[in-house]
């Protein structure tokens, strides 16, 4: 019997509405929450990724700033930057997109923006407040991924749960936030021996190791919820039939387009699995509609008390 489909459209679309119920009364109460997205150069990945977000505030009400410093721009231009907008009390959340420049140290503007306007979740102390299990931000994908958990109904206390991959991103504060929710967690990576006998110990399975189809049927426990983050360009139409040939759809698609997206989890296992998540159409839209979510979530954190007084005037 084919796997349940686990529709990330429909849960993003369902969070994106109540973050904007959110955002009304907020700015009902004279706080409109504000985001600023720092993209430097003309990466064009990266510019469609930013019209997304940008396009996403609007949509939510929340207000937005794109900042487009030069391609030659040096790491001190942009800490300046950083430093201007950690100022700025209209300003909830700052994103600063990557990669940046070669000539850029990445790691001294990350770690310059205000942890309480880390909308990312990536500084040190909003992740030490995952792992303590203290409120803070959460880097969006991996919240993206509870979420469609727990609004699909799917149980996790107790449950085995493998996660294939260890990135800063994705791999470790899933992990985090499964164990905080009393899964018991393997975390899985190149080093591991047997990895797909590790994987098919688990009920709820989350791959996201950057490689196109490597989950097969073979690391998958029959009924168990596989949650696919993987996000591979397939471009190589030998590859692409290996893994969708028959799908009148996909080829036709790949025809026209010369490539197709596809995520680390083989098609073939949605035969096997209780529920997964598509690519695309499963995590990746999730990973926007948290990121407004952390924004309002910064902006309630950072002027809690004003909000709460202004709500009760």
């Amino acid at each position: 019997m084919p796997a349940n489909i686990l529709d990330g459209t429909r849960i993003a679309q369902d969070i994106r509405g109540e973050v904007a119920a959110d955002v009304k009364t907020l700015t009902a109460a004279g706080v409109r929450p504000g985001l600023a997205v720092v993209l430097v150069g003309h990466n064009p990945a990266s510019e469609i990724y930013v019209r997304g977000k940008v396009k996403a505030c609007g949509e939510v009400g929340i207000y937005s700033e794109q900042l487009t410093p030069a391609e030659s721009a040096t790491t001190d231009e942009l800490l300046a930057q950083i430093e201007e907008l950690n100022r700025r009390d209209e300003i909830d959340g700052i994103l600063v997109q990557l990669p940046l420049p070669a000539q850029v140290d990445a790691n001294r503007v990350l770690m310059a923006v205000d942890p309480a306007k880390d909308v990312d979740g990536f500084h040190p102390l909003n992740v030490g407040f995952l792992s303590t299990q203290r409120a803070g931000l959460v880097p969006c994908t991996p919240a993206g991924v509870m979420e469609i958990l727990k609004r699909s109904g799917i149980a996790l206390a107790g449950r085995e749960a493998v996660v294939v991959g260890r990135s800063d991103i994705v791999g470790k504060p899933a992990a985090m936030l499964l164990l905080n929710l009393n899964a018991t967690v393997t975390v899985c990576h190149s080093k591991t021996h047997d990895l797909p006998g590790v994987c098919r110990r688990a009920d709820i399975l989350v791959a996201a190791i950057g490689r196109a189809g490597m989950i097969t049927c073979d690391f998958v426990k029959p009924g168990a919820t596989v949650i696919d983050v993987g996000m591979n360009t397939v471009t190589d139409p030998a590859e692409f039939h290996r893994f969708f040939a028959g799908n009148a759809k996909r080829e036709e698609a790949f025809r026209k387009r010369g490539s197709t997206l596809m995520g680390d989890v083989h098609p073939g296992v949605a035969e096997v699995a209780g529920a997964i998540t598509p690519v695309p159409g499963g995590v990746g839209p999730l990973t926007i509609a948290m990121l407004m979510f952390n924004t309002v979530k910064a902006a309630k954190m950072r002027r809690g008390h004003r909000v709460a007084e202004l709500s009760r005037a």
